[in-house]
């Protein structure tokens, strides 16, 4: 399995103009192969006796004429003029797959970044060896430090120096699960809310730093193009950028991470994200709470945890249905209605709890899991089904006898 711990670099100025150097040159690698494959795409077109344009006949093409066009690639690693090709032909792919769009051309300040393939750099604790810069100092040691090195990618991100190391590591082995429970989550612009009743307030991010945000955009939008305070604004633009990316990626992997360790199950809903932030009145907010990345976060540390995730369709009336009893209201028609009591069974119910609830229930009820060991907290009538074998999802099982 692959995996990437990114690090910051402490870098000398004289690291650092190397490391610029290094991206520059992949960068103009990556645009002479687009270019030179459009040029011979439309040879092909006028002449398909002429072979089609590939990342291996770019590759050949640059190395043959480098040397003598492009003296000054040689003072870098030649892994940036090789990956920006190879990124090239995975671009071109993924366009003719459908998975992506047209390949453009890279531009500086938004494409700083090289790659250096496996056996060309080392990491010994704290440092980073790289090819023709040498020891670079890293912020903290490497997560898997006797797993295999894949590739590196050093990029700038906000003045600053990365690396992101991929590794290839073992697959996880889920951790017991015993005394574990179920829980549900029903996720909002201003709090998550879980059925055990805590209510997690979204950090909103953004809305904290928009005032600032605005400022610096309209110092920006009055500085002349091309000058140094006009770099300068930009920069500070994306200073508080990255600080409302960091503060709500924080608070993201902290809370995914406390719920796949504490809980066996969690259930959530299946939200049409897409859908709501066409909504022009709550865009803003949707994508500062974050609900897609809460998701992904949650799916992809579950298996490490031993833990399963399961996600309600987005048709299931999580905050309409009464937990207690079952019956649908009619009482909640707009999202002003915070509290509810139920027409059937006269319970009271706050509305994000009771849809945490019923989010526990379902998750409960169609989880695929090993004799029940979370099912502490589970309601009645919604009992384990009592053996080591795994169970169809969405299956409610009553006996020990109805396995599959």
């Amino acid at each position: 399995m692959l995996r990437v711990h990114k690090v910051a670099l402490d870098v000398t100025n004289v690291q650092a103009t190397h490391l610029s150097r290094a991206c520059g040159t992949a960068r103009f690698a990556y645009n002479w192969g687009l270019a030179h494959w459009q040029e011979q795409y439309e040879a092909w077109k006028t002449d398909p006796a002429l072979p089609k344009p590939s990342q291996l006949s770019l590759r050949r093409d640059l190395n043959a004429i480098k040397r003598e066009q492009f003296p000054w690639m040689t003072e870098v690693t030649k892994c940036a003029v090789q990956e920006s090709i190879i990124d090239l032909g995975r671009a071109f792919t993924n366009f003719f797959a459908g998975r992506a769009r047209y390949p453009r051309f890279h531009k500086k300040g938004q494409s700083d970044s090289f790659r250096v393939s496996s056996g060309f750099f080392r990491v010994d604790g704290k440092r980073l060896r790289l090819p023709a810069v040498g020891w670079v100092r890293m912020r903290e040691v490497l997560r898997w430090p006797d797993t295999k090195l894949v590739s590196v990618t050093i990029s700038k991100h906000r003045g600053r120096w990365m690396a992101a190391i991929a590794c290839e590591v073992p697959e996880p082995v889920p951790a017991p699960q015993q005394g574990k429970s179920v829980v549900g989550v029903d996720v909002g612009v201003r709090e998550y809310v879980t059925s055990d009743g805590e209510h997690i307030g979204v950090p909103r991010a953004y809305r904290t730093a928009e005032r600032q945000l605005r400022r610096a955009q309209q110092a920006l939008a009055r500085k002349q193009k091309g000058s140094h305070n006009r770099e300068k604004a930009k920069a500070k633009v994306a200073r508080l950028h990255g600080r409302v990316g960091d503060v709500r990626a924080d608070w993201l992997h902290q809370t995914t991470r406390r719920l796949v360790d504490n809980f066996a199950v969690i259930g959530i809903e299946d939200l049409n994200v897409k859908g709501m932030a066409r909504n022009h009145h709550l865009a803003t907010s949707v994508a500062d709470a974050s609900f897609y990345e809460f998701r992904r976060q949650l799916e992809y540390k579950a298996p490490e945890a031993g833990a399963t995730v399961i996600a309600a369709d987005r048709w299931f009336p999580s905050s309409k249905t009464c937990s207690s009893c079952g019956v649908k209201t009619k009482r909640l028609t707009s999202l002003d209605v915070r509290e509810w009591v139920c027409e059937t069974c006269g319970t009271s119910h706050h509305r994000d709890v009771n849809a945490a609830i019923n989010l526990r229930n379902h998750a409960a009820s169609s989880a695929v899991s090993a004799c029940g060991e979370f099912l502490s907290s589970v309601p009645d009538g919604l009992a384990p089904c009592g053996s080591s074998r795994l169970c169809e999802p969405g299956t409610r099982h009553q006996t020990a006898d109805r396995h599959v």
